[in-house]
């Protein structure tokens, strides 16, 4: 029996920051067991310190809603083509797409017609909007890398090789988090209230919620005088964009409340929070690893939503719910996504601390900590374990048949 071949090349592509750091994780872990393997594609800046090189600057990727994308479409169909072209023609040994499935599946369907072994990292939403994708999914990825387990069955059931890996957020986020050593490296009061506010990591959700989530706060601190309010932005020009809201804010409500602004450090603001608000995405995950009472919002532009509500299978979005099956946290989507409503939802996360000696939020936190168990799987190492095995057996049986021939 011949060997298996090792991998030497590896091309991968990451759409966003969440991508970055799942793809760093996995290069970092792929290396050891590939230590002459050279790594290529569209990258951010943590998987370019693991040494991949960066074709495309990795925010060409980072679009949502239908709009901004339709905007960026012939860029971003050139771009795809591009890089299908230059791997067709040079054969990596293996293209992983992390993420950003429309992007990445049509690639992936390109590079496997023309025999290059793909591998996707975080499943596609099929399990919640526009199921029939599994078919494109099947033609397209050799094996997908799940990192909740609910995930698998739709994968099982259409005989597409898959491994769910954890996530690496569980791995990292301790089961619990003390909130007077976060305040203390943030320089915050210990007996103070504090709402930590996250209305997105992209322009187009901090355009939708960010003004909701200011005038929240001007209601939260009309009726608890003493609360305060972190905000920590993503980057300069979500501050830039965020510092414009605030200004425009002001002179709709003459004063504010402090908002302190903070460059990162969202994980460290919201176990430094007694209440997280925030849009809905990678980050509910993370407030459940915290494990802090949390809002969820939710909203796009109106024509966008019209689309995707035709095109859902599920009625809620963030990632606590869906893997408990249970509304642990509330949702605030599109129309019902108000200050009013934003507000409300707060102030009964603190009644309940206040009257109830926190009986809600200690039924939710025991799940949490159960989840966060689930999750807790070295998914950096299982990953590259899994990748591994399957390029094995996956070798084995394309040299035999090579044998055969």
């Amino acid at each position: 029996m011949l060997p298996v071949k090792s991998i030497e090349r590896i091309a991968i592509v990451a759409g966003e920051a969440s991508g970055d750091i799942l793809g760093a994780g996995l290069i970092s872990e792929l290396k050891k067991k590939y230590p002459n393997a050279v790594f290529e594609g569209v990258a951010g800046p943590l998987m370019q310190q693991e040494g991949c090189a960066s074709l495309y600057p990795m925010e060409s990727l980072s679009v949502m809603g239908i709009l901004p994308i339709l905007k960026k479409l012939p860029e971003l169909l050139k771009m795809r083509a591009d890089l299908a072209r230059y791997w067709v023609d040079t054969k990596p040994d293996l293209f992983i797409g992390i993420d950003a499935p429309e992007f990445n599946i049509g690639l992936e369907q390109k590079l496997k017609k023309n025999g290059i072994k793909t591998v996707h990292y975080v499943s596609p939403s099929v399990w919640a909007w526009r199921p029939k994708r599994i078919h494109k999914i099947k033609k397209a990825v050799d094996l997908m890398l799940c990192l909740f387990p609910f995930e698998q069955d739709i994968y099982q059931h259409h005989a597409i090789d898959n491994f769910c890996v954890g996530h690496p957020l569980a791995d990292e986020v301790p089961v619990e988090s003390h909130k007077n050593n976060a305040r203390d490296e943030l320089g915050l009061e210990h007996n103070k209230q504090v709402v930590c506010l996250m209305p997105g990591s992209r322009g187009s959700e901090m355009k939708m919620l960010g003004p909701d989530f200011i005038d929240m706060a001007v209601l939260l601190r009309q009726f608890y005088p003493d609360m305060n309010f972190v905000a920590p932005m993503a980057n300069f020009k979500r501050r830039s964009q965020f510092e414009q809201q605030l200004l425009d804010a002001k002179v709709k409500h003459q004063t504010l409340p402090d908002i302190e602004l903070l460059e990162g450090n969202s994980r460290k603001a919201m176990a430094a929070s007694d209440y997280v608000v925030m849009a809905s995405g990678t980050a509910t995950l993370e407030a459940m690893l915290i494990k802090r009472p949390t809002v969820v919002a939710y909203k796009v532009g109106s024509i966008s939503y019209k689309i995707f509500k035709r095109l859902l299978t599920i009625d809620t979005f963030a990632i606590p719910n869906l893997l408990s099956k249970q509304s642990l946290l509330p949702e605030l989507i599109q129309e019902d996504c108000t200050p009013d409503n934003l507000f409300a939802e707060v102030r009964a996360w603190v009644g309940d601390d206040e009257n109830n000696q926190g009986q809600r939020w200690q039924e939710v936190h025991d799940a949490f900590v159960e989840l966060h168990h689930s999750l807790k799987k070295d998914a950096n190492v299982y990953a590259a374990n899994s990748i591994a095995h399957w390029w094995s057996e996956n070798g084995i049986r394309q040299q035999e048949s090579l044998g055969r021939d």
